[in-house]
């Protein structure tokens, strides 16, 4: 049987790699498993040699001790890989495919599945709808930062690409398909981003970077991207982007003198529950980003957040914080009939058309997103350097498989 080994959250500020079971068509117990997830056969799903699988801020979340995550997480959800095993009840996947991995797991079967709502799947978590791999409360699947994940219900989850050799000359792109990308689109979809937009998308790290590439890509006039670190902003600068520095206080008055006017037409929240304050010396603040949105998204207009929010935060500056609840200027979304989008992205909904953009050469979302290509061994210090700041995507390479 191969070996298999895998980035495990060890504690707060701490990953480490370890030597994990190599994947079988039954789901074990484990760190985060929910008990009735264990012993669930799984003769749908398929076995993949992980060909790359990327660092996400929602990773670093776990890592920095703010969620309830149990050490002992084999971590990562953004996978694309080659499958090597197929069990009995899979019928149209084939060993040899190379295939993206949407982050969500989706039964298929499920209402909320049929109804293209694959973020909020029934049937894969006991803890509540939705799954997804080497996350907190999230049913206990087994995370892809590996040589090897399982994949269930593979022939619904999983994205063939159509030539397998055109997909490795692209691979960088292709791997964004089973999160980010996706995810930043919806976020500029459910905002309402189409041709002529004005955009503003909080946070230039990968997700807001993601969302600001897909704004273009969907028509928008300007795009408008906030954030305190100057790195990430330059990078956002280098694919067309104007932006604005948040550690120079509330950004009205920046998109005014961007503008002519203290408004645009569509928000996107990229930053999530561990926001800043604006200023200088901006402390954590969660419902920052929302607030201001409200205020500077017109009114009839809408807010995309992908941006991560949760229901149990160790770390949170206050007693409701730290149970998710937010202090919203619910008054002002209302009195300006805003609209919002919130939860996973359902990445089924947008991942075909997104890799037919990649393939044809209509968007290059791993130059928008700095990706950089690590082995599985530099996971640990990249997750520090994630941590840091460094206005880079992480993409981890288990098999030496990009470098080949």
């Amino acid at each position: 049987m191969a070996d298999n080994r895998a980035v495990i959250y060890m504690g707060p500020g701490k990953v480490e790699i370890k030597d994990i079971d190599y994947p079988t068509y039954e789901l074990k117990d484990g760190p985060g498993v929910n008990p009735a997830n264990v012993g669930r056969k799984l003769p749908h799903a398929a076995i993949l040699k992980v060909v790359t699988t990327n660092i996400c801020g929602s990773d670093q979340h776990m890592v920095r001790g703010r969620t309830t995550a149990p050490a002992g997480l084999a971590l990562g959800h953004e996978i694309t890989g080659e499958v090597v095993e197929t069990g009995p009840g899979v019928e149209f996947i084939k060993v040899g495919d190379l295939c993206s991995v949407p982050f969500n797991i989706a039964c298929g079967r499920c209402r909320n599945c049929k109804e293209r709502k694959t973020g909020i799947c029934e049937n894969v978590n006991p803890d509540r709808p939705g799954s997804a791999y080497g996350y907190v409360d999230m049913g206990g699947w087994v995370g892809g930062q590996a040589e090897y994940v399982l994949v269930p219900y593979a022939d619904w989850n999983l994205l063939k690409f159509p030539d397998k050799d055109q997909a490795m000359e692209k691979i960088l792109d292709l791997t964004m398909l089973s999160d980010i990308f996706p995810t930043g689109f919806h976020g500029a979809v459910t905002a309402g981003v189409g041709v002529g937009s004005t955009v503003y998308v909080a946070g230039a790290g990968p997700v807001g970077l993601a969302a600001a590439a897909s704004a273009q890509l969907l028509g928008a006039a300007v795009v408008i991207v906030g954030d305190m670190n100057a790195d990430r902003l330059k990078q956002a600068e280098s694919f067309g982007c104007e932006t604005i520095d948040l550690s120079q206080g509330d950004p009205a008055d920046q998109i005014e003198q961007l503008l002519g006017v203290p408004e645009v037409d569509c928000g996107v929240d990229a930053v999530g529950f561990e926001a800043k304050g604006h200023g200088h010396d901006g402390q954590e603040a969660p419902a920052t980003v929302l607030n201001t949105l409200m205020d500077i998204t017109k009114a009839g207009g809408a807010l995309g957040i992908p941006g991560l929010y949760v229901t149990g935060d160790p770390g949170g500056v206050d007693e409701a914080a730290k149970k998710g609840s937010l202090s919203l200027s619910l008054g002002t979304g209302w009195a300006k009939s805003l609209s919002f989008t919130t939860g996973q992205c359902p990445v089924m909904k947008y991942h075909r058309q997104l890799m037919m953009a990649i393939l044809h050469d209509r968007v290059q979302i791993a130059k928008a997103v700095n990706a950089t290509t690590i082995s599985l061994d530099e996971a640990p210090q990249a997750y520090a350097d994630f941590d840091s700041g460094v206005a880079k995507k992480f993409v981890i390479d288990p098999h030496g498989s990009v470098a080949a």
